[in-house]
């Protein structure tokens, strides 16, 4: 049984590399489809938690660029960041079909290539555990202004109780994205997060926004000083 279950979560880590790299060109497609079409409301999650920021915005995990087009769109200079070039490239192409500027790089969070107190705030939505790596927010905390603060979009939960929804969320749960798992692509739960960002120098709060037959899960971490 022990086998069995590393092979699978073998499997299921192989197959998020793929979507994260080779396979990006789905993403967008991919992530509509296990949302029921919320997927960019619970991105958009994160907007209303950066009202009042002033400087720039750096964007961890851009992904295909949607949140790059709406934090434009909301007024806020930002820079996007991504470790997959696959990504990369595909948000390029969108920002500039947008004709917008192309503020993208490419590299690790855990080494983050810009100056002290340089932004005044960090986003990132849907970001697997390297957001909680004490190197990441280490350098999260050094690149953000005294006011500064992170806010991650955690997780989207389908509220529905429908065949679907339920298809869903079962899915989401055997490739380890819900509660009760044993491997961890994806964040721990909220009531065990916060011994992550304490000790980074953070303070955490918790928000649940309501999205089209869902709910949006997001935490603010905010810097100390």
């Amino acid at each position: 049984m022990d086998n069995l279950r590393r092979l699978w979560w073998k499997i299921v880590g192989f197959g998020f590399r793929l979507l994260y790299n080779e396979m990006a060109f789905t993403y967008d497609l991919v992530s509509s489809a296990v949302s029921l079409g919320a997927w960019r409301c619970w991105q958009q999650a994160a907007l209303p938690h950066l009202a009042g920021v002033s400087g720039w915005v750096l964007e961890l995990a851009h992904g295909t660029g949607n949140l790059q087009l709406d934090l434009h769109d909301a007024g806020f200079q930002s820079i996007g960041y991504d470790l997959s070039p696959y990504m990369g490239r595909i948000a390029s192409a969108k920002l500039r079909r947008a004709g917008q500027p192309v503020r993208l790089t490419c590299g690790m969070a855990q080494h983050l290539p810009f100056p002290d107190a340089a932004f005044g705030a960090v986003v990132s939505t849907f970001p697997t555990n390297f957001i909680i790596a004490p190197e990441t927010l280490h350098e999260i905390h050094r690149v953000l202004r005294p006011d500064g603060h992170l806010v991650i979009v955690t997780n989207g939960i389908l509220t529905g109780s429908d065949v679907i929804s339920s298809g869903i969320e079962w899915l989401y749960r055997i490739t380890g994205q819900r509660e009760n798992r044993t491997a961890q692509p994806t964040l721990p739960e909220s009531q065990d997060i916060d011994r992550y960002f304490a000790p980074a120098g953070f303070a955490l709060e918790m928000h649940n926004v309501a999205c089209p037959r869902s709910v949006a899960q997001v935490i603010v971490a905010r810097k100390k000083v």
